[in-house]
């Protein structure tokens, strides 16, 4: 049984829940996710090669190709590859950590995405640099759906 006081600081946990701005609550934008990823290092365009298809009726399993140009040697290798995404729940899809040892750096796997919308692939060299690609995917079923306002 729940005595007085427990249930008033229950009340009260409850009430500053509530009082919390919507801000800290929203969803990170798709530039803030990748900032985090970078530590707000420049990102730059090419190098990625990111596969997905264009048009997928159901967005429950989209296909996803990655590579990313590297000779994958101790000196010069592939660090992490990060997926994000513009309109689902969450901004970070995964992240894939890397090594020399790798061999190639290519990675293969499914997504959901709840809605039309942009993904972009970014790659983490060992040299410290980010290199990035993007696409546009229009989804006709939608997918993993939550109202996060």
């Amino acid at each position: 049984m729940i005595d007085r006081r427990e249930l008033l600081t229950a009340g009260g946990a409850s009430l500053l829940v509530c009082a919390l701005p919507g801000s800290a609550l929203a969803r990170p934008s798709l530039a803030e996710a990748v900032a985090g990823f970078t530590g707000g290092a420049p990102v730059q365009t090419g190098r990625v090669t990111l596969t997905i298809p264009p048009l997928v009726e159901n967005g429950n399993a989209v296909g996803v190709n990655l590579a990313v140009e590297s000779p994958m040697t101790a000196a010069d290798h592939v660090r992490r590859i990060a997926l994000f995404n513009e309109k689902n729940p969450q901004p970070d899809i995964a992240i894939f950590t890397l090594g020399p040892r790798t061999g190639r750096a290519r990675i293969a796997t499914r997504i959901r995405l709840a809605t039309s919308q942009t993904v972009v692939a970014v790659a983490e060299m060992s040299d410290g640099s980010y290199w990035s690609s993007s696409a546009s995917v229009i989804v006709t079923l939608a997918a993993c759906i939550e109202d996060l306002s």
